[in-house]
């Protein structure tokens, strides 16, 4: 079961279950896999790794805390980081 969780600072997620996920499209498949890359670097500083997918343009990510079972803030912290990511990168 999740914490109980402010997801206002989110909206673009959904929650499902035990994971909070969101889709990002880009112009092309290198555009989407430049997003990835700038992820990744910004998940391992946070020790903090998404379930995510990749088909050509399309980029889907879910966050949870497996260790946990559930949605927690560090969840939230990653996605407002992945979000300002995707605001600042240019698609």
């Amino acid at each position: 079961m999740n914490e109980k969780l402010n997801l206002t600072s989110i909206p673009l997620w959904d929650l499902k279950d035990n994971f909070i996920e969101r889709e990002f499209l880009f112009k092309n498949f290198m555009n989407a896999m430049s997003f990835m890359m700038l992820v990744a670097e910004k998940a391992e500083t946070m020790d903090h790794h998404p379930d995510w997918n990749n088909v050509y343009n399309k980029v889907q990510i879910k966050l949870s805390t497996h260790s946990k079972g559930c949605v927690t803030e560090k969840d939230i912290e990653l996605a407002i980081n992945i979000d300002s990511i995707f605001s600042n990168y240019q698609r």
